[in-house]
């Protein structure tokens, strides 16, 4: 998905609940332990129906909620009457990070990498450095558009919440998406990050630029340029 879209998309989401009475019915939604009618949302957060029916209608158009159908009266057939259309939270995850940060990600390799170390007994500093090799192969894997150009580059790395600024042959990296483990993890996650963006790039082809270790003030710590790699 393109990242302007994508963000668009999740800010949407978030947007919807700034109106105090979707908020409300949100929150009442998602607190009961199944899923809810609409005049049970309304009359739990004191609403009239047809006001409930059109914010929890926006919330499903939004992907916060999902509905279903059901007959409420537990029989089936000739009398039983309409299905009632129910709410209930959406299995959609929405999350929105100014600057954007994925520790989601880092968390993935993190854990996949103390699983092969406790299984194996690799070191964990290793098994860290391939697990985010893995991930960085998967990320340039799901890449669909040919890459040949230092903009190309940019391009994939700003979908990953990089903030790519092109300096001559280099793209310098504004964002690092893992700040704050970073900040307290220096060594490990730098290393981390490099082993990751190194199998991506190497994944997306199509340029003779690599990834090295360039440590500055408020940036990331890694640069793609034409330059060699940092060593393995």
């Amino acid at each position: 998905m393109d990242g302007d879209f994508a963000f668009a998309e999740q800010v949407a989401g978030v947007g919807a609940l700034a109106e105090p009475a979707r908020r409300a019915l949100y929150l009442y939604v998602v607190g009961q332990p199944e899923p809810v009618s609409r005049d049970r949302a309304a009359a739990g957060v004191g609403l009239a129906r047809h006001t409930a029916k059109f914010h929890l209608d926006k919330l499903v158009a939004e992907g916060l909620l999902s509905t279903e159908f059901r007959r409420l009266s537990g029989r089936s057939g000739p009398g039983a009457g309409r299905p009632t259309k129910l709410y209930r939270r959406a299995d959609r995850q929405i999350a929105v990070t100014l600057p954007e940060r994925h520790y989601d990600l880092a968390g993935q390799i993190l854990a996949a990498a103390i699983e092969v170390a406790a299984r194996s007994g690799v070191p964990v500093v290793e098994a860290v450095r391939e697990a985010a090799a893995v991930a960085g192969r998967r990320i340039g894997s799901a890449c669909s558009t040919p890459v040949r150009s230092l903009d190309d580059v940019a391009r994939v790395l700003a979908v990953q919440g990089y903030e790519p600024r092109i300096e001559g042959s280099a793209v310098v990296l504004v964002n690092c998406p893992f700040h704050a483990l970073a900040r307290d993890h220096t060594a490990l996650v730098c290393d981390m990050n490099l082993r990751l963006l190194g199998a991506l790039l190497d994944v997306l082809g199509g340029t003779d630029v690599h990834a090295r270790l360039e440590p500055a003030p408020q940036r990331c710590c890694v640069v793609v340029g034409t330059g060699p790699p940092s060593p393995a």
